[in-house]
């Protein structure tokens, strides 16, 4: 595991220090956010140390502005393990006094660090993780879903890829919680526009980096869309791979669940051309997304770009600390969950997704986008990967509340 990075904000000043240890010295009224996130594994670039910047960006700008209330980010890396994740987090709320944890870019450790919130009265924060059932059977009254979840990227690429011809569908799915949320999720928007899935395959994660026999089976269906449930270095492989066996021969359309930009600029716009994504945000979408990127970009390594879930953490962590000056910090210090209550109680609206809500089962609402990815003559320079294809309204892009299935009090 890497060490912890700490990183303490007042004033707008940020002194950082490295180290895996140290006793816990600072005051009681510290705020502590944790980014627990992969740092060295396959999604590092689609979590990682972006999302860590991101939530230090936030912690930066609302102490700039709010001088008298200290915030403490801190960071570790969850080896994409249950049993590590959740023990850090342990860890965090019983040693180290932190009070939301955010990223949690793995929907095993989402659902398996509900009980651990709800138990201590913290809060998890999770932007990326996708799997719907966090605000449906897994909600809590301790838990948010930021960014994007599989519901919305699925409502979002299989109704419109039926529409435009792509009636017939295979899956190549990775054998864990988002995986086959996602398919579940993808598998009921294609068939309610009329399409058909003539098969799926699940292979082993994280274990998996030839695909050469699951790109077979999907060859050999026949069928128009060839769907991967994967992400990060899993997704770049995929698609590698695809290309090489021709897999989007005679018209076959290659469609990613869920792809970040972070996954389409190394993979190479000559292997990721014309394929259809979803986000929920996108660097260059409008003035307001490039007003961000021009503040987070010194904290970033030279032409990286943030990706949705990164800028997650910049999102609902600024939001966060913004019902943290509501209610106070030693109000926000003893319960987590009156924090998120006045969470949703409070508007969103942040330079990332704008306006938006925290809904009753702790869905952050926002637009959606269906993009393609353009080809090398069409980009004008690093970063410059998406044309926007179509937008799905805040109402319209997530699950309706009374369809996940949450048992928390919506009055």
């Amino acid at each position: 595991m890497n060490a912890t990075r700490r990183v303490l904000l007042q004033a707008g000043a940020a002194a950082v220090t490295l180290g895996g240890g140290g006793a816990r010295a600072q005051a009681d009224d510290t705020i502590r956010i944790g980014v627990l996130t992969d740092l060295s594994g396959p999604y590092k670039d689609g979590q990682g140390p972006v999302s860590v910047a991101c939530a230090e960006q936030a912690a930066a700008e609302f102490t700039a502005a709010n001088p008298g209330i200290k915030v403490e980010v801190l960071s570790a890396d969850h080896a994409n393990r249950p049993d590590t994740g959740l023990s850090v987090l342990r860890r965090w709320l019983d040693q180290r006094g932190v009070d939301i944890v955010t990223d949690i870019g793995n929907s095993a450790i989402a659902i398996g660090a509900r009980s651990i919130v709800m138990e201590k009265d913290k809060i998890a924060l999770v932007t990326s993780a996708g799997s719907s059932d966090l605000t449906g059977k897994h909600c809590s009254p301790n838990s948010m879903h930021w960014s994007w979840d599989s519901w919305c990227l699925a409502k979002s690429n299989g109704t419109a890829l039926v529409e435009a011809g792509g009636d017939t569908w295979f899956f190549v799915t990775p054998d864990y919680a988002f995986g086959h949320a996602a398919q579940a999720d993808l598998t009921a928007f294609v068939e309610k526009a009329g399409g058909r899935v003539l098969g799926a395959v699940n292979y082993p994660f994280p274990q998996t980096t030839e695909f050469s026999s699951f790109l077979l089976q999907a060859q050999s269906s026949r069928a128009k869309v060839v769907c991967f449930t994967n992400s990060g270095n899993d997704l770049v492989n995929s698609l590698k791979q695809a290309r090489e066996f021709g897999v989007n021969r005679r018209g076959v359309r290659l469609a990613a669940a869920v792809a970040y930009v972070t996954d389409v600029i190394p993979m190479g716009l000559e292997v990721a051309q014309g394929l259809t994504v979803t986000e929920t945000f996108y660097w260059d979408l409008n003035d307001r997304t490039r007003a961000f990127m021009a503040r987070i970009a010194p904290r970033l390594p030279p032409q990286k770009f943030p990706n949705m879930s990164q800028v997650g953490n910049y999102s609902g962590v600024l939001h966060y600390l913004k019902a943290v000056k509501e209610i106070g910090v030693a109000r926000a210090k003893a319960s987590g969950r009156d924090v998120v209550a006045m969470m949703k109680r409070m508007p969103t609206d942040d330079d990332c997704f704008g306006p938006g809500t925290l809904r009753a089962d702790g869905r952050k609402i926002h637009p959606s986008y269906l993009f393609e990815v353009k080809s090398p003559q069409e980009s004008r320079g690093p970063g410059d990967v998406y044309k926007l294809l179509a937008t799905t309204p805040a109402a319209q892009a997530f699950r309706p509340l009374a369809e996940g299935g949450c048992v928390l009090d919506h009055s």
